[in-house]
């Protein structure tokens, strides 16, 4: 189904008109989950305003001067999330995907030299044969490293799908909300508490004048946080 009920959409998408159009463009399967992604569709047209309708959407997206993590994206449905770089050509413009203070979806402007750098987090590890380690990202790729010096909840700056820069979960931490009720803030970890049985891992961070305590799955490790 390509289309979804704009009643039913989910609350982070930034569009203005629930009622009224009655349908809104749903983003193909991928690494995002539905509430989590949003479509270029929705970011050319309502986000950016460079398109009025899905045709013009599709216009532009077949120049192949829309660019996600650094490929060619030519499908107006094609799902961005959460940490993504979209970059446009034409304009020269690029910015990165994050939530504003209405927790819904925004674009961050970001530099050119910035464009190539993308945050992930360790979500697990996979042992394979010979005793390589898979690090499986959060952004769906793998990467095969020869010491196992990493932590799950880790983040990596990659550049071209190489790592730039090790981001450790640790006290310290300047950390970035992408789930809960405190998600689109940011903080610097304070304390982690370790988790028992199947409790959920639990981190103190200080963002602002508030100390906030929530899942530590919750918070992603970045480097600088992203203002408009």
């Amino acid at each position: 189904m390509s289309h979804l009920k704009r009643l039913k959409a989910p609350r982070e998408w930034p569009f203005y008109q629930r009622k009224g159009k009655k349908f809104i463009v749903r983003p193909l399967p991928g690494q995002h989950k539905l509430n989590s992604s949003i479509t270029m569709n929705l970011i050319l047209t309502e986000m950016l305003s460079y398109a009025k309708t899905s045709r013009e959407c599709k216009k532009i997206l077949n120049k192949g001067s829309v660019l996600v993590n650094g490929k060619t994206i030519k499908n107006h449905r094609f799902g961005v999330g959460l940490m993504d770089i979209i970059s446009i050509k034409d304009t020269n413009e690029h910015f990165i995907i994050l939530y504003d203070k209405h927790q819904k979806f925004s674009l961050f402007p970001i530099k050119k030299n910035e464009a190539d750098d993308l945050v992930v987090r360790i979500a697990n590890k996979t042992i394979l044969k010979n005793k390589k380690v898979q690090l499986n990202l959060s952004n769906g790729y793998n990467l095969l490293v020869e010491k196992d010096v990493y932590k799950t909840g880790d983040s990596f700056i990659l550049n071209k799908n190489k790592i730039k820069k090790h981001l450790k979960f640790e006290r310290g931490a300047l950390v970035y909300f992408i789930d809960g009720k405190h998600k689109g803030k940011s903080g610097i970890i304070e304390e982690i508490i370790v988790s028992t049985g199947f409790t959920p891992g639990k981190i103190t961070i200080k963002s602002d004048k508030e100390k906030i305590t929530t899942r530590k799955d919750y918070a992603l490790v970045i480097e600088k946080v992203f203002k408009k």
